[in-house]
């Protein structure tokens, strides 16, 4: 097989490019079909599919206490004076990328202001303003221009790049980044004015606000991990600079990615780095070759491009400090809509990466067995079932009996939706354990009467959960299955 795979590549990847949508099409399917030609096996999948979520409610809402205690705990610690122990704390350098594309003035000035406030010397700092050609030269010069004459003295180098897309390249943030990252190889690298050994790259979006500990906490423990060339960093990112300036369904659906991100940081079984935001060693990034230019998905690719590249023993170590970002928020509410629907088909396209991941798991001889399974089952799991998980959890068997009334009249078709409804509502007694920590993180600079009243718009969630959960990630499959490819969309920033 792996010797057919190798000769037949381009096959072999249009092959599995088909898979995610086949498989997730087939799974929504299956209840509406299944109900006539096997009924009890429909019924009993159904039943223990709600019996894992409980399950995974239950672990998210444990997980999610885990974090906020010890995120709590790292935000009152003094990373700065653990960091001093270490004879060679200064010789250490964070390079820091942002890219961005038409972001406002301020949202660039927001996050260039909280990198000022770490506790970590700044001049060990040195940020990247990751800009594209196709934005108006006057306005991207404008913008660097006005943040280097505020900002620029305060860091080790305050740095600007132009990116021009090349033939061969996909708009998108992984391209932007190569090129930045590139460019400062050469620029300092080759020349060996900066130390390799000791220097990490963050890449960051241009909405994201720092906790003050981050970069003293990032130091300490790329200076205490004897393997960091092989690790990457993950905080918790949570949606919530804007969120009570959102519409109500925007700002439920960024409070349930918030604490899924929140909830995820303790499980190392299940821990690769997220969207938007991550560090690891520069050495690690090139030996890795960089973000691939031609892929729209940057996070999970170069997680997996360099965990091949070395052999596997590539880890994720969470950094339990919180980091703020946007929802998203456009000038009215259709629009608002529309960008949310955008940006989650965006990241519902992260099964993009699907095919060459299980190309090369195929094809790996290097790497322990265990090693890549448990990532890579890990990975079809999130994006396959993506799409599949709303329509088993809320129709469940309801539309099917309806279907096939006679199954309905059943010991076993009347049971079985019955107790799927009482486990499902076990499940959400789980979401009080989501309030009070939503509570916790979320900016208090709104009445309390909004506060108050805020949970209530959780019974949003069945409507949220399809339009920005399900129907755009089964768009997604379904443009990949159809070799429709999307083109990167830049979220909107207002």
């Amino acid at each position: 097989m792996r010797a057919w795979i190798i000769k037949n590549e381009r096959l072999t990847l249009r092959f599995l490019e088909i898979l995610p949508g086949f498989f997730s099409w087939n799974m929504i399917l299956l209840p509406y079909w299944g109900i006539f030609v096997f009924p009890n096996f429909v019924a009993y999948f159904v039943l223990l599919f709600n019996v894992y979520w409980f399950y995974q409610s239950f672990l998210i809402a444990i997980t999610s206490i885990i974090s906020h205690t010890r995120i709590q705990a790292s935000i009152n610690y003094d990373w700065l004076s653990d960091l001093k122990t270490f004879n060679d704390w200064k010789k250490l350098n964070h390079l820091i990328i942002i890219p961005t594309y038409k972001e406002p003035l301020y949202i660039l000035e927001r996050t260039v202001e909280s990198l000022i406030c770490q506790t970590l010397p700044t001049k060990q700092i040195q940020i990247i303003i990751a800009m594209e050609e196709k934005e108006l030269e006057i306005d991207r010069n404008s913008k660097f221009k006005t943040l280097n004459s505020k900002y620029g003295k305060f860091f080790g180098g305050f740095y600007q790049t132009v990116h021009k897309l090349k033939i061969g390249e996909v708009v998108g943030k992984a391209s932007n980044e190569k090129f930045a990252a590139t460019w400062y190889h050469n620029k300092f690298l080759k020349t060996k004015s900066i130390d390799l050994e000791y220097l990490t790259v963050t890449s960051c979006d241009a909405d994201h606000t720092f906790n003050k500990n981050y970069f003293s906490a990032l130091s300490f423990k790329f200076l205490d991990n004897p393997n960091r060339y092989k690790y990457f960093w993950q905080p918790v990112i949570l949606f919530y600079n804007n969120i009570w300036q959102v519409p109500s369904p925007i700002r439920v659906l960024n409070t349930l990615m918030s604490i899924w991100n929140l909830s995820q940081l303790p499980r190392k079984d299940r821990l690769i780095i997220g969207p938007g935001h991550y560090s690891l060693s520069f050495k690690l990034l090139h030996k890795s070759g960089y973000w691939d230019a031609d892929k729209i998905p940057e996070d999970w690719g170069i997680f997996f491009k360099s965990f091949y590249k070395m052999g596997g023993g590539v880890e994720v170590e969470p950094i339990y400090l919180p980091l703020f970002a946007d929802a998203v928020q456009s000038h009215n509410i259709w629009q608002t809509f529309k960008n949310q629907y955008s940006q989650i088909q965006r990241w519902a396209w992260g099964t993009s990466d699907d095919p060459w991941i299980i190309k090369n798991y195929i094809v790996d001889r290097k790497i322990p067995f265990w090693d890549k399974t448990t990532r890579v089952i890990h990975v079809i799991w999130s994006h396959f079932m993506w799409p599949v998980n709303w329509f088993i959890i809320t129709i469940g068997l309801t539309l099917p009996t309806i279907i096939n009334p006679a199954f309905g009249r059943t010991a076993l078709g009347f049971m079985v939706p019955k107790m799927s409804s009482i486990i499902l509502t076990l499940s959400l007694s789980f979401l009080i354990v989501m309030i009070f920590i939503d509570n916790v993180y979320k900016p208090k600079n709104v009445s309390v009467w909004k506060r108050i009243f805020s949970p209530f718009e959780f019974v949003l969630m069945p409507l949220v959960g399809f339009f920005f959960g399900a129907l755009p990630g089964i768009d997604a499959h379904t443009r990949l299955m159809l070799g429709k490819y999307i083109e990167y969309k830049v979220t909107e920033k207002v």
